[in-house]
């Protein structure tokens, strides 16, 4: 056996590239396709409303309770080993959803994937910010704001099928099991085509960090997802305000960890460059917006217009293509000319296709067809294709490599959590409207029309947010300033890669 070097521009790197983001539209998938087969499991399983909700937020919780831990693991362990490991314990949990035995292993089995994803996403990013150099980077975002798109819409338009289906009398079952062939065949190619990289001066894990991290993000996100069946009480007011106090006293323990040892759980020197801090902020209110639309848009087709599930799927399609289209276009061909520009126009699109939804939502009321929706989502995926793919560009392009792993986590910790406080606002601004209504006499139908509407309103609210915010964006990322190619990093900021070893 002999060390083999691989060359620049070595293929291996885009069949590495293909087993990750294959991944990562596993999760994507993963957290879409259960929407749609809610009445299934609630019929089938005998689920009540709240386990409905927990199979849906339990996995959220984990899966951004875990995110900046696992990426921090990447970095001192190992990227590719913790994306196998992340990988073969998400298709394990995968199983035990798909065999549950009751409506408790279910919401149990769904945490656990959550965890687990939480150990594979993050070596996403980290193993593409490590394999591909800087002028490379645009090019494998665009494919991942692709992904993105795909995975958003093909979660319920995969899930109607398995659903409408009943594979086997199977009902929901199938959902959770399809991963297993997806996850197993990317353990076995990842294992042969995946580069190890970590960070050069790998530091020691934080435990203090770990459980200050997850206990804070713990006490914000558990009292919006639970507090609606609750009755919103007093301790949940008290536990949201007490993980700002958490959240405090974490960046004061990690400033002084940093000037003790320098191993840190989070490098809150990225928060010193300026795309970065600026692109968090944006990739936390658009997880928002997305978490909102996405559970609410679901329900109202399904609870609220009587559709079954193949036909709210098959309305997505639109939607999905208009999002792959307009990712790969924008990092291609709009960000190296146009910039920011292209993200702020993102922010607008999105917000007109969502008041063009609103206005048929108004129109047409409960006779609303499925391509009167078309040209709304399809606006809607036009503006969330142009801000998707060149927004991860922003964030990381001037991030050094040797904390990928750490910037990485970070990221998706704040699009996770941003989607988690969506869910929990769904119990605000949806089910809110639909009781009042119904309390006032309504009927079923009517009610989820109006509270559909209500919602739009927010999520309208929330992309003129996202648009302000941009502005702190930097003009243009780093690999696409005019007479760079960022062919080379700083010597200093180059991780430790271990190629694959062959038989010579």
């Amino acid at each position: 056996m002999t060390q083999e070097t691989t060359p620049v521009g070595d293929k291996r790197r885009w069949f590495a590239l293909a087993i990750v983001m294959t991944a990562a539209f596993m999760d994507l998938v993963d957290v879409t396709i259960v929407n749609i087969a809610i009445p299934s499991i609630q019929h089938n399983a005998g689920a009540t409303e709240s386990q409905i909700q927990w199979i849906t937020a339990g996995y959220a919780l984990a899966f951004a309770a875990g995110l900046i831990t696992g990426g921090r693991l990447g970095d001192i362990y190992g990227r590719k080993r913790l994306f196998l490991i992340g990988i073969g314990g998400f298709t394990i949990a995968s199983a035990l959803c798909g065999f549950a035995a009751n409506p408790e292993m279910l919401v149990a089995s769904r945490i656990l994937q959550g965890a687990m994803a939480a150990l594979m996403v993050p070596q996403v990013l980290s193993i593409v910010h490590a394999t591909f150099p800087a002028h490379e980077r645009g090019k494998v975002f665009g494919l991942f704001g692709a992904v993105v798109g795909l995975g958003a819409v093909s979660g319920p338009l995969l899930g109607a099928l398995l659903t409408e289906w009943n594979l086997f009398g199977l009902e929901w079952r199938p959902i959770f099991l399809i991963n297993l062939p997806v996850g197993i065949a990317g353990l076995i190619l990842g294992s042969r085509y995946i580069t190890e990289s970590k960070a050069a001066k790998a530091p020691r894990l934080d435990l203090v960090g770990v459980g200050l991290v997850t206990l804070g993000l713990l006490m914000l996100l558990y009292p919006l997802t639970r507090g609606r069946e609750l009755g919103w009480p007093v301790w949940g007011y008290v536990s949201m305000a007490g993980s700002l106090v958490v959240l405090g006293a974490l960046v004061a323990f990690e400033k002084r960890k940093t000037a003790r040892d320098g191993s840190p759980l989070i490098e809150l020197s990225l928060f010193k460059v300026k795309s970065f801090a600026a692109g968090i902020a944006v990739q936390t209110v658009f997880g928002v917006g997305l978490g909102v639309f996405f559970l609410v848009w679901t329900l109202y087709m399904q609870l609220g217009l009587g559709w079954g599930p193949m036909k709210a799927g098959l309305t997505g399609v639109p939607f999905s293509l208009a999002v792959s289209t307009a990712a790969g276009l924008s990092v291609q061909k709009l960000v190296p000319r146009f910039g920011r520009k292209v993200l702020q126009a993102g922010a607008l699109v999105m917000g007109l296709g969502v008041l063009v939804y609103l206005w048929e939502s108004e129109r047409y009321g409960l006779g609303i067809a499925p391509w009167q929706m078309a040209l709304p989502l399809v606006v809607m995926g036009v503006g969330m294709g142009l801000i998707v793919a060149p927004l991860t560009d922003a964030i990381l392009s001037e991030v050094p490599r040797e904390h990928a792993g750490s910037a990485s986590g970070l990221l998706n910790t704040v699009q996770q959590m941003g989607y988690a406080l969506g869910l929990g606002l769904v119990s605000v601004v949806f089910y809110g409207v639909i009781d009042d209504r119904l309390g006032a006499g309504s009927a079923a139908g009517p009610a989820f029309v109006d509270a559909f509407q209500h919602a739009l309103g927010w999520v309208a609210v929330v992309m003129a947010a996202i648009f302000l915010l941009m502005f702190a964006l930097p003009r243009r990322p780093a690999q696409h300033l005019e007479g760079t190619d960022g062919t080379e990093e700083p010597a200093g900021e180059r991780d430790e890669v271990k190629e694959p070893v062959s038989v010579a």
